[in-house]
């Protein structure tokens, strides 16, 4: 009990005209902390054992020290509360972002699946194709077909003589 005692001494001695004394008899009156002694009118002070000039100077003093421990609370508060909003709106902004590149990853994954399936079934489709077409053994040659006007595919036919001409060609 003591030791509290000192403390309550020790933080009342932290005002302007309060020495330990005086700190012992506004304890002894139960005026024990700043915020106390900031309500506590000059008469309550001079009925503790102050003098009235010591009374109004430490009221004034302790109005001080609590406006300025109440501001500092309440910034302190202030502060508190936007640092929970800032990081509130910071983990919402982050899944949200989080959100869309897992969409975008799952869009970009079935995309990527259908190009696949689609290459692959172009390369199956032309397998599939060689595959039809006859073959002799050992050539490399790909088969084409004959057009109805006797070319094939896209070249010419090469006359063999003069009379395969068709300016030649009587009628």
């Amino acid at each position: 009990m003591a030791a509290e005692g000192n403390s309550k001494i020790n933080r009342l001695t932290a005002l302007p005209g309060v020495g330990a004394a005086t700190a012992k008899k506004l304890v002894a009156a139960k005026i024990d902390t700043v915020s106390k002694v900031a309500g506590a009118g000059s008469k309550k002070l001079q009925s503790a054992g102050l003098s009235a000039a010591v009374a109004k100077k430490v009221s004034v003093a302790a109005k001080a020290a609590d406006k300025a421990a109440t501001s500092a609370k309440s910034a302190t508060k202030t502060a508190a509360k936007k640092t929970k909003s800032v990081a509130k709106s910071t983990a919402k902004a982050t899944a949200t972002a989080a959100k869309k590149a897992s969409s975008k990853t799952k869009s970009t994954a079935k995309k990527v699946a259908e190009k696949a399936k689609s290459t692959a079934k172009k390369v199956s489709d032309k397998a599939v194709e060689v595959k039809a077409t006859p073959r002799s053994s050992g050539s490399q040659r790909v088969p084409s077909k004959k057009s109805d006007d006797g070319r094939k595919g896209s070249t010419l036919r090469v006359p063999r003589s003069v009379k395969d001409m068709p300016w030649f060609r009587k009628k």
